[in-house]
């Protein structure tokens, strides 16, 4: 059986808890990749980030209350270029996943990997050492490649 080694790719772009989403933006935009995970000082998983990530968290409440000395003002509509210039200093760590993040380690199956992708709606798997630490990523696109080389090769 294939494990999860073979395919991942090492390579692995990550951002820190303190990248700004400015910075976070740039790095996927330059590198055009859809996510990172996010380590800290020890290269250790503490979240994940994606795309849709920062564009939910974007997105203009339709209605914001401002309760001030007890008036209660409701501005109707967040402007996204206002809230944009307001979010892309702030950190990561306010928009990250760090809830039931699936991982996968170097010795799983491709199975194991099939198994996550076909029940949740990620791109990217990040692959944890034993240590902890991210050595690597598996996404979608990888799987579905090295799928279709090996049928392709056993032909």
């Amino acid at each position: 059986m294939m494990k999860v080694k073979e395919f991942m790719i090492t390579d692995v772009i990550s951002i820190r808890e303190n990248t700004t989403v400015r910075e976070l933006l740039q790095i996927l935009v330059s590198n055009k990749i859809g996510g990172v995970p996010v380590v800290n000082m020890d290269d250790v998983l503490v979240g994940i980030i994606s795309d849709g990530d920062v564009i939910r968290y974007l997105k203009p409440s339709s209605r914001t209350v401002y309760d001030m000395f007890a008036i209660v003002m409701v501005s109707e509509r967040e402007k996204l270029s206002e809230k944009l210039r307001y979010s892309l200093n702030k950190s990561v760590a306010e928009m990250m996943i760090t809830k039931d993040i699936k991982t996968l380690s170097t010795e799983n199956d491709i199975d194991d990997a099939l198994h996550i992708f076909s029940q949740h709606h990620f791109k990217k798997i990040p692959v944890i050492g034993r240590d902890k630490r991210v050595v690597g990523v598996v996404s979608r696109g990888d799987l579905l490649r090295h799928i279709t080389t090996e049928i392709i090769k056993k032909e």
